[in-house]
């Protein structure tokens, strides 16, 4: 597993404790984190585990997503509330999606008339307590900021169906599926209309600016990942992204190369492709460039080569992924703006 939560997300595993009359400290065997800090997915997928097995309880990660709040986003959690409607909140929470669960990517598409929030396990499988507290705070989250008991059309986890699904579909008001590909929330896109209840322009500016600071200061996390990644790119311009030109540009050897990745647990072929996925994704989402020219950017001097490379990434074609591109409809006072 990769990637990390902030400190002020895992106290709201101290906080559920300390409503029960336990003490966090002796509970779990660790003290409560810095509030700046930075606490790795396996760590909290261990202290969840901890404390459900302690509590008996199976359904801890369902049970402590109910209790969020925006304390428990740290600044950015005030920067949701202080927009003006759910479609403005949730599209801060893909932007800086790294300082709120910076493990699997969110991922958005439009499906109709209905909005899906997805995560895949690109990054691992934190497991089943770690996705259902982290969903079930993103639609707690929602509901508190909205006023209103907004129930999904379907939810999805990519972790196997336990014993009992009544809990679950009780608590979202819809279907819920386990064992599926990727975990994922279907909203209906009017629901993205809704008002929230406290927007405040003027705060949500000040804190967003310290967000995106925050954003831009994060580490990658891996600088052996980083430096093939970047290398990946400015070759592929070449057309010319393969394992011993990258190896080259990094001043290894090809051997050395290989052996580091191994030890690390990544395959060279599946980084490359991922990180050209990635980068494909973000130029198809400029409507400025052609598909021809995000063809060039990324090395393939055939169109046709290149949506055959992005097909076998994504199972769509370039022009498909793009017409998908409208992650959540112009909220009302932007629609004013345009008007």
């Amino acid at each position: 597993m990769q990637g990390a939560v902030p400190a002020t997300y895992v106290r709201l595993l101290f906080d559920y404790l300390a409503e029960r009359g336990f003490d966090g400290h002796d509970f779990l065997g660790m003290a409560v984190p810095d509030a700046r800090a930075r606490v790795p997915v396996a760590v909290w997928r261990d202290m969840l585990s901890r404390a459900s097995e302690r509590l008996s309880d199976p359904l801890l990660g369902l049970h402590l997503g109910r209790e969020i709040t925006p304390a428990h986003f740290g600044p950015l959690g005030y920067v949701f509330f202080a927009c003006d409607d759910l479609g403005a909140a949730l599209e801060r929470l893909h932007t800086y999606q790294r300082l709120v669960y910076d493990v699997n990517p969110m991922g958005v598409a439009v499906e109709g008339a209905h909005t899906c929030l997805c995560w895949g396990q690109s990054r691992g499988r934190p497991g089943p307590l770690v996705d259902e507290a982290a969903v079930t705070a993103l639609v707690q989250f929602a509901r508190d900021m909205t006023g209103t008991r907004i129930a999904p059309a379907a939810v999805d986890f990519i972790n196997p169906r336990p014993a009992d699904t009544a809990p679950y579909e009780a608590y979202f008001g819809c279907p819920v599926a386990f064992g599926r590909d990727v975990t994922r929330v279907v909203l209906p896109t009017p629901l993205l209309a809704l008002p929230l209840r406290r927007p405040d322009p003027a705060l949500r500016e000040l804190l967003e600016r310290e967000a995106r600071e925050r954003l831009s200061a994060l580490p990658d996390g891996d600088d052996l990942r980083r430096d093939v990644r970047r290398a990946v790119l400015r070759l592929a311009r070449e057309g010319r992204p393969d394992l011993p030109a990258v190896a080259a540009a990094l001043g290894l050897s090809e051997r050395t190369l290989h052996r580091r990745l191994a030890g690390r647990g990544i395959n060279f072929r599946r980084l490359r492709d991922e990180t050209l996925r990635r980068a494909a994704e973000d130029y198809l989402a400029d409507p400025g460039l052609r598909l021809a020219d995000v063809a060039l950017l990324l090395g393939y001097s055939e169109q046709s080569a290149f949506n055959r490379a992005f097909r076998r990434w994504t199972g769509r074609t370039p022009g498909a992924y793009r017409a998908s591109l409208r992650p959540f409809p112009a909220s009302p006072a932007i629609r004013r703006k345009r008007a």
